[in-house]
């Protein structure tokens, strides 16, 4: 009994975890980085806090991505959403149906085209990275999870959240802040 009995619902479990991982990993960089940049490098960004970024479509002028109104000028809620669905939707299609991978390669780590360092030459040295990756993952996917609930304790960036926390450790943690919710969406 248990999750692993079956191979391949076990093979599933394991690839729909990794997918999920790498998303974690790239969504917690793309909270933390835009907050980074604006706060400590001055780069100018509208909005950087990641949660409060997607209303600015709803702003006089809508949303310019990476602050270029020629790259992507965003007015229309729908058109975003259509575009996503259309997008995501056939990426993921594509991947479920074979994808990039072609037939007898592995799905979660096809090699070739999508390994150019070679990383997973050495069978050793792959072993012990795909385990790396799979803990970083599921950190990350903890990590959004934490985001998600300062997000809504606090009203903040988790930037921002961490510099409160380190010039007041003991004024400004989670024990302090978890009697009230400080911020309604």
């Amino acid at each position: 009994q248990g999750l692993s009995a079956d191979p391949t619902t076990f093979a599933a479990y394991r690839e729909t975890e990794v997918i999920h991982a790498r998303w974690a990993m790239l969504g917690t960089l793309g909270c933390v980085t835009p907050e980074l940049l604006a706060k400590y490098s001055g780069v100018p960004i509208a909005e950087p806090v990641w949660f409060k970024a997607g209303s600015q479509i709803f702003a006089e002028g809508g949303l310019d991505y990476l602050g270029n109104p020629s790259l992507v000028h965003a007015q229309s809620i729908l058109a975003i959403l259509a575009c996503q669905v259309i997008l995501m939707g056939g990426a993921e299609a594509y991947r479920v149906n074979g994808g990039p991978a072609g037939e007898g390669l592995d799905a979660i780590n096809p090699g070739g085209a999508f390994d150019p360092l070679g990383l997973a030459d050495d069978p050793d040295t792959f072993a012990e990275l795909k385990v790396k990756e799979i803990k970083n993952g599921r950190l990350a996917m903890f990590s959004m999870l934490g985001f998600y609930v300062q997000a809504i304790s606090t009203g903040k960036g988790p930037v921002e959240n961490w510099a409160e926390h380190i010039a007041d450790p003991s004024g400004v943690n989670g024990l302090t802040l978890a009697t009230a919710t400080k911020f309604t969406p």
